[in-house]
């Protein structure tokens, strides 16, 4: 399948360098938009070493620990200029940063949100697992209008003139417990979710990029003329 991008594999990555590698490409789409030119779509994907993560407009009352025990436990903590709120990223979770120009795509930014979910609904699908989305939350929620609603996949990007980076923190193997240290997305009253927590066993983690990657080309694609 052809994808309107290219793709790269970061493999397990620190928060810091992957920050540095998708600004890089970030920056470079912007500069041949700004000269006219056609630039270079990038699709990441990658697993962070342990991290926390604030978006530009969250709340640091939703980390229920200071940021010196999260030192000692070994997690690093980031402020960030992506949407949303407060989340964590580590091994087992597939973190995804598309770096598109949507004009390619012709879309504008909420569409564009609305189709990474759409990647997320169709992977889960896969899988047999019902994702869905859930009015005024970004991301994608397992039972999401029942009390036993729980988040998937957190989503959180920054755009400049239609070029998007941040992106998305979809949990396949994660370790949830690393969610208790703080209100994940600034909410109280949902909890979170993994792939391997709903399907009731492990799933080969390679095979799962293999199959996000193929539903990232089958939705963007369709917007390509």
């Amino acid at each position: 399948m052809t994808e309107s991008y290219l793709y790269q594999d970061l493999a397990c990555i620190s928060y810091r360098d992957a920050l540095a590698i998708q600004q890089r490409a970030f920056d470079a789409l912007l500069k041949s938009k700004e000269q006219g030119a056609t630039g270079v779509n990038m699709l990441f994907f990658c697993e962070h070493k342990p991290v926390f993560t604030l978006g530009k407009s969250g709340r640091m009352s939703n980390l229920l620990v200071s940021e010196a025990l999260l030192a000692e436990k070994g997690f690093e903590f980031y402020r960030t200029d992506r949407g949303g709120d407060i989340t964590y990223h580590g091994p087992g979770q597939i973190t995804g940063y598309p770096v598109f120009d949507l004009e390619t795509f012709r879309i504008g930014l909420r569409q564009y949100v609305e189709m990474l979910e759409e990647v997320m609904i169709r992977f889960l699908s896969l899988y047999g697992v019902k994702g869905e989305r859930l009015a005024g939350a970004t991301g994608v929620w397992i039972e999401p209008h029942t009390a036993r609603a729980r988040k998937i996949c957190a989503v959180g990007v920054k755009s400049s003139r239609f070029v998007t980076m941040h992106g998305f923190a979809l949990n396949v193997l994660t370790d949830l417990q690393h969610f208790s240290l703080i209100n994940p997305c600034g909410f109280t009253d949902r909890g979170v979710t993994s792939l391997r927590r709903e399907v009731g066993e492990a799933v080969d983690f390679e095979e799962a990029k293999r199959r996000l990657r193929a539903c990232f080309a089958e939705t963007f694609r369709a917007s390509v003329c």
